[in-house]
């Protein structure tokens, strides 16, 4: 067999390869971003959609219940930057950071008019770390 021959034959080889690896590189973007993404909305938006979601907002008060307890944490969900308020109902164990004010991130869904958050769904953050230093 020629060196020629053998130089054609792993080429073709090596284009193979690559275009087996980018179709599977393409395949698992595709299942890591579409498809089991839930959608994020906010506390004006989710009003009417149904289904389970993300929402982001601000804590506000009063908080009322235990998250341990039957009955749920029970606060009120403010748009960032805005007036939309939407009920909460949480199930689980509470961020430490968890307070009136903070930002607050659930998964869930509306029902009766309240989000019924899914249980250990919360995650916090506290608004300063966006503040620049100097300012906090």
């Amino acid at each position: 067999m020629s060196s020629a021959h053998r130089k054609e034959g792993s080429t073709s080889r090596l284009i193979i390869a690559l275009s087996i690896a980018s179709v599977l590189a393409v395949f698992l973007l595709y299942t890591s971003l579409a498809g089991s993404a839930t959608p994020s909305l906010t506390p004006r938006s989710v009003l009417g959609h149904s289904g389970e979601v993300s929402i982001a907002g601000a804590a506000v008060g009063p908080l009322n219940g235990d998250a341990h307890g039957s009955s749920g944490l029970r606060f009120g969900l403010r748009e960032i930057g805005g007036t939309a308020t939407v009920p909460v109902i949480y199930r689980g164990s509470v961020p430490d950071l968890f307070k009136v004010g903070r930002h607050v991130f659930l998964r869930g869904r509306l029902h009766g008019g309240a989000f019924e958050a899914v249980p250990g769904s919360m995650m916090t953050q506290c608004p300063s770390k966006y503040v620049t230093k100097g300012k906090a």
